[in-house]
């Protein structure tokens, strides 16, 4: 059995992440809490609204409620990279090349390495951010679809329509695929190629939490009984194809989604606090860590692929080991 490290903090767990090989907590009140030869606290952000783990460059990124953009690197070092006033920062990404997105209002903003800045508007506000891992394009979840830019050079965005309020965006591996989480009960993804619609509808509540696996050949998701995992190694993606139902549980819902770094394996964490590994070949389930408090909001495993950080609603949190 599997042996769990709880860290009992205040407030609800935005992000749980590994920087370098120590577990970080950052909650929403912005304090980022470390399991690191003790339990140590540093502040960030006044009122944490975003974070996002850049693990090209092993840090974590914030903006929150103070409208300031940090960068949290491991032994909880903090630097300001930018700030936008008075405005809330609800969204943040990284990118290549050091290149950091946050986005207030509608408008996002992106910043390069060397401390240029741009600033792209919108007709509505932005409410996802996400870099393409080729190349330097970033997209924009919108109402009423996508807007993908090309932050570098002076060309014309390229605009996905689909009806409804988008919140969230992510782009497959291979950059092939663009996915966004939508205010209803579904995904929407368009082949970039071609253009081409790919509707993932069905669940029976919202997608909170995606993760690509290893070699970018499935996308798992939250919101539903069990972690809907899509298959992406054809062509056309999950066009036309059904979708795993790993983890299935009949009195809770999936919160939280995270793919193992090597494996076609998925950590999923669910609203009572429970967390369970399982296996795409053959759904063969692992019990990780019993029911706690709160819902899992977020999890990481480690580079090693031997311990799993998770974090909750109610600042439940921890690490589980399992080679124990």
């Amino acid at each position: 059995m599997p042996t769990v490290a709880p860290l009992d903090l205040e407030g609800h767990c935005l992000a749980a992440v590994f920087l370098g090989d120590v577990p970080h907590f950052a909650l929403a009140d912005g304090t980022i809490h470390r399991l690191d030869h003790g339990h140590k606290t540093v502040q960030a952000n006044d009122g944490m609204l975003a974070a996002f783990h850049d693990a090209v460059n092993d840090r974590l990124i914030t903006g929150g409620e103070d409208g300031r953009i940090f960068a949290v690197t491991a032994g909880g070092n903090t630097a300001e990279l930018a700030t936008a006033g008075k405005k809330w920062i609800t969204s943040v990404a990284a990118g290549p090349q050091g290149a950091v997105a946050y986005a207030s209002g509608k408008i996002a903003h992106v910043r390069f390495a060397d401390g240029k800045a741009r600033e792209f508007s919108h007709p509505r506000s932005v409410e996802g951010l996400a870099f393409s891992p080729k190349g330097m394009r970033f997209g924009v979840a919108r109402y009423n679809g996508a807007t993908l830019h090309f932050p570098a050079a002076d060309g014309k965005p390229v605009e996905l329509e689909w009806a409804g309020a988008h919140t969230g965006i992510t782009f497959s591996p291979d950059g092939g695929f663009v996915v966004t989480t939508m205010q209803e009960n579904a995904l929407h993804g368009w082949k970039l190629a071609d253009g081409k619609h790919m509707r993932m509808s069905g669940y029976p509540g919202k997608v909170k939490s995606l993760s690509w696996s290893a070699k970018g050949k499935w996308l798992a998701s939250s919101g539903a009984p069990a972690a809907i995992v899509w298959p992406f190694s054809g062509k056309d993606g999950p066009m036309g194809k059904a979708p795993l139902e790993l983890g299935t549980r009949g009195n809770a819902m999936v919160t939280s989604v995270a793919c193992h770094p090597s494996q076609d394996v998925v950590a999923i964490g669910y609203d009572d606090g429970m967390v369970m590994a399982v296996r795409f070949a053959d759904a063969r389930e692992v019990l990780l860590r019993r029911p706690g408090k709160g819902a899992v909001t977020s999890m990481m495993w480690d580079k090693e692929e031997r311990r799993v950080a998770f974090g909750s609603a109610t600042g439940d949190c921890g690490v589980i080991d399992i080679s124990a």
